[in-house]
């Protein structure tokens, strides 16, 4: 069922859920999940033109999640806007669910399966140029971690989607600052990323990935059709919403224990 949610109220609902898929299935990735739970709300609230009752619409916007091993944001996010029964999402990773540990296009409203990184930002450009080539009004929307930067693949979708004015592709970089084995400052340093992107002939938006009205503003501002594509560095926090899993490279593969998942959900409960 669809219900409606305050965008504040969509995310806390997010957190929850996907926390109890981690801890339900005894798996990993509930930091990455939490970063991205305000971006995912904002969008799913109030920016993309999408029907949960007619997820293959043609005329839709098209959301793509790179980071796919935070797939339990956005199974949350689609249950709780109504593609499918929220009770499904107690299936998760379970032995012949449909709800991968990764995300998995046979679910509605799921445009690609990701588990390998670097890929949903090249084919994100080749959904936008179809588009331009059929003037169509639909945009698309990409997701990716900061992490996954360290993918060349990445670059020469960032090189290519200028070169087509591809200004209906907006690209969201989940800036969470930690990657799998250590901060993304020791792995390979993105510093100065605005200023790069900017060098290669983007629109560069950079906010806190937690503000939902700045998130809002900055997505209406980004439907702008001015030639060039747009990318918005959403400053986030690993694990946010959960005091002691915030800013932890812990949490980037550890699954909550029984003590650890009540204390989560009860600090959930109370904001």
């Amino acid at each position: 069922m669809n219900k409606s949610y305050e965008t504040k109220n969509l995310a806390k609902e997010i957190r929850k859920w996907s926390l109890q898929m981690v801890y339900n299935a005894k798996a990993s990735h509930i930091g990455g999940a939490l970063s991205m739970v305000d971006i995912l709300a904002v969008l799913y609230n109030d920016i993309l033109n999408i029907d949960p009752s007619n997820s293959k619409n043609p005329q839709r916007d098209r959301f793509l999640l790179s980071k796919g091993h935070a797939c339990t944001g956005l199974y949350a996010t689609l249950a709780l806007k109504g593609f499918f029964p929220i009770e499904n999402l107690t299936t998760y990773a379970q032995d012949g669910s449909i709800f991968l540990s990764h995300t998995n296009h046979h679910i509605p409203g799921i445009e690609i399966s990701a588990g390998s990184l670097g890929h949903a930002l090249p084919v994100s450009c080749g959904l936008a140029l179809a588009a331009k080539r059929k003037k169509a009004d639909w945009k698309t929307y990409c997701l990716v971690s900061d992490g996954e930067l360290d993918e060349g693949s990445n670059w020469e979708a960032i090189l290519f989607a200028p070169q087509h004015k591809l200004d209906n592709l907006i690209l969201i970089v989940d800036y969470n600052k930690i990657q799998s084995l250590g901060t993304v400052k020791e792995v390979i340093d993105l510093h100065p990323l605005k200023e790069k992107l900017e060098a290669f002939r983007w629109e560069v938006y950079e906010v806190n990935g937690h503000d939902h009205q700045v998130l809002k503003s900055t997505f209406e501002k980004a439907r702008d059709l001015n030639g060039k594509p747009k990318v918005i560095i959403a400053n986030t926090i690993k694990g946010k919403g959960i005091s002691f899993m915030e800013d932890k490279l812990l949490w980037h593969y550890k699954s909550p224990s029984e003590a650890q998942y009540n204390e989560a959900i009860n600090e959930l409960n109370i904001q």
